[in-house]
């Protein structure tokens, strides 16, 4: 599985860098890394229940969800960090079918062409990675499958908080 995850890693990295939406080098941020299998475990039952008729929404929203831990982080961490689980606290606001549109609106505050710019590319990133899994061939329902899903939601979590990071000015670059 791990090849497979450096696969995505790959592919989204050299995308996102080709886009200029991520530095060569990727941010580290241990708090915003340090949330992730905490939002897994809690976004994981919604996920798989979505993937079958949604997948890129199933994919997708974890780009957003890393995105707003990233501006959360940047903004009241001391308060965010704390709030038990940022992914139900984030749902539950108007639920999971809705909750890209809340994290661009009201934790990312875009608006106009910056909220359609974001949500393309999310879209893409997610078509990507859905892609990737799809070319996995691994049975439905098994250990695989399952391993693989989460590897792709991983490494969307990753580059959704790397996007924003890069977006709010923490840039990777030699000096």
């Amino acid at each position: 599985m791990e090849t497979f995850e450096v696969q995505l890693h790959n592919d989204l990295h050299q995308y996102l860098v080709g886009l200029k939406e991520v530095d060569e080098r990727l941010p580290e941020c241990p708090d915003v890394e340090g949330k992730w299998e905490d939002i897994a475990k809690a976004y994981i039952p919604n996920g798989v229940k979505e993937f079958n008729s949604f997948p890129q929404a199933s994919l997708g929203w974890m780009m957003y969800i890393g995105m707003a831990v990233a501006k959360m982080w940047d903004t009241e961490w001391e308060i965010y960090s704390n709030l038990g689980n940022i992914y139900t606290f984030m749902r539950d606001k108007r639920g999971y079918d809705a909750m890209d549109e809340y994290i661009r609106e009201e934790v990312l505050r875009l608006r106009g062409t910056s909220y359609d710019a974001l949500e393309k590319l999310v879209g893409e990133c997610a078509s990507r990675v859905n892609n990737a899994l799809m070319h996995q061939n691994y049975e439905p329902g098994t250990r695989s499958a399952f391993e693989g899903y989460v590897a792709c939601l991983h490494q969307l979590y990753l580059f959704g908080a790397a996007l924003q990071l890069k977006r709010m000015g923490y840039h990777m670059e030699k000096i």
